[in-house]
């Protein structure tokens, strides 16, 4: 932030000593009530230290109470310090009660000034970053994601179209993509959100354990259940069941899940009555479910019945525009809770953070982030901080190459293109305005691997 304070003083002498009490802060001397007004529309400034005593009432505090009101109409995110004298308590008490932020009492000690200065300037800054946070989460209607690539927006789209109806939905994305935190997008925009959110990953509980985790237990089923214990499924219901790591589930328990889905009724582990349950699923996998299908791992009639719609989150190196989006995001909230407010990313940071591959995804970039937070030193948070490398400045070379420069936008375009067709060659032709035969002659051009196109090339 660009600290910028304006001092409304009518002693000369008092203005001289005031200016030189502040360090890397744009300082303004007003005089009067007018000139005061004028000096912050012109440059808009974060704080505000105003004497109550201001001509043509030098005397009184009446100007100045005045010109605290249309400062605060004018400019009411600005804060606004008071300087009395001794014997004018009731006026700063006064001041604060029309919306000063702190008042300073003559005569001029430099630091104790410039520590309530200070204090002015990290509180704006602070209400500042709470207004951003809050815009950000109510233009967001997705809870917990942050978006701004086309992959990831269309993924949101979809989400908020397909959360009304109770389809079972299979989410599909690398480990660290944040396939939970969709899930729960899904629930929270749901008719079902007020109800539970009952998560479970079959990957991180023990196959004798993990049927009775879902189904639940009558007392005296198997030693050491002494008592009645309902499941995750029988808790959601109503709810939503998010069942993570799917791919990972006992092939034996696959048909007992399957049973579920279709009958939606369960049986507890050692039980015979049979217990309906209202219960919408929501499945993720970070597995080619397709191979594990093929290896017989995975019960494929179980497969059509959790993916009446798959949604696939894009791993973060494939929306890198979204990394830096996050990253700042995480920063305010890290910055929040361990109370190092005002961190922002270098330069060099934000080039890192664009080029590196992130193979945990946004699990790592979380990781990586709280640690800078944690090691930086000043403002500004470096590619050390985060452990990454700092990337080469871009030389004249690389700017002025305008045949590499197309060639790169030229592939991009082409790829992008691709994926949003499904790699339907036809389709995609007439997307980027080109002849088949061009497309083939340029994906041939820049090695772009067209296999998936397969038995796509005609519509």
């Amino acid at each position: 932030m660009n600290k910028k304070i304006l001092i409304v003083e009518d002693d000369p002498g008092l203005q001289s000593q005031m200016r030189w009490c502040f360090e890397n802060t744009e300082v303004f001397v007003a005089d009067d009530r007018e000139s005061a007004l004028s000096q912050l529309r012109r440059h808009e400034p974060q704080v505000v230290t105003l004497d109550l005593g201001l001509p043509p009432d030098p005397g009184g505090a009446t100007e100045g109470f005045f010109l605290l009101q249309e400062i605060l109409a004018l400019a009411p995110l600005t804060k606004v310090i008071v300087v009395t004298g001794r014997d004018e308590r009731e006026n700063a008490v006064k001041a604060i009660g029309m919306g000063a932020c702190d008042y300073y009492q003559k005569p001029l000690d430099a630091e104790i000034l410039n520590f309530v200065v200070q204090r002015g300037f990290r509180l704006y800054e602070l209400e500042k970053e709470n207004r951003e946070l809050t815009q950000n989460s109510a233009n967001n209607r997705l809870k917990g994601i942050i978006a701004s690539s086309p992959k990831m927006l269309e993924l949101c789209r979809m989400v908020e179209k397909i959360a009304p109806a109770d389809l079972t939905t299979l989410i599909l994305g690398e480990t660290g993509t944040g396939k939970e935190v969709l899930a729960r997008a899904i629930h929270d925009l749901s008719p079902r959100a007020n109800r539970s959110f009952s998560a479970i990953n079959c990957a991180a509980i023990p196959e004798n354990l993990l049927e009775s985790e879902l189904f639940g237990h009558e007392k005296g089923a198997f030693t050491g259940a002494s008592q009645l214990k309902k499941g995750k499924v029988e808790l959601a219901d109503g709810g939503t069941l998010f069942l993570d790591e799917i791919g990972d589930m006992p092939l034996p328990l696959q048909a007992k899940m399957l049973r579920f889905l279709q009958e939606r009724v369960i049986e507890r582990v050692g039980g015979v009555k049979e217990i309906p349950v209202n219960v919408r699923v929501l499945c993720a996998t970070h597995r080619d479910v397709q191979a594990l299908i093929r290896d017989g791992s995975f019960r494929e009639d179980l497969y059509y019945r959790i993916s009446e719609l798959t949604l696939n989150v894009p791993p973060l190196r494939e929306r890198r525009e979204d990394a830096v989006m996050i990253a700042r995001s995480l920063i305010n909230t890290f910055c929040h809770s361990m109370d190092k407010p005002g961190l922002i990313l270098s330069d060099d940071a934000v080039k890192a953070v664009q080029t590196y591959e992130w193979p945990g995804n946004v699990r790592e970039l979380i990781n990586k982030v709280k640690r800078a937070v944690i090691m930086c030193d000043g403002k500004r948070i470096s590619a050390r901080d985060l452990d990454l490398e700092a990337q080469d400045t871009i030389t004249l070379h690389d700017v002025l190459n305008l045949r590499q420069v197309r060639e790169d936008a030229e592939k991009q375009a082409i790829l992008n293109a691709l994926q949003n067709t499904q790699f339907n060659m036809a389709k995609t032709s007439r997307l980027l305005g080109i002849t088949r035969p061009t497309l083939y002659n340029l994906t041939d051009k820049y090695g772009i691997d067209t296999s998936s196109s397969s038995n796509k090339d005609e519509e």
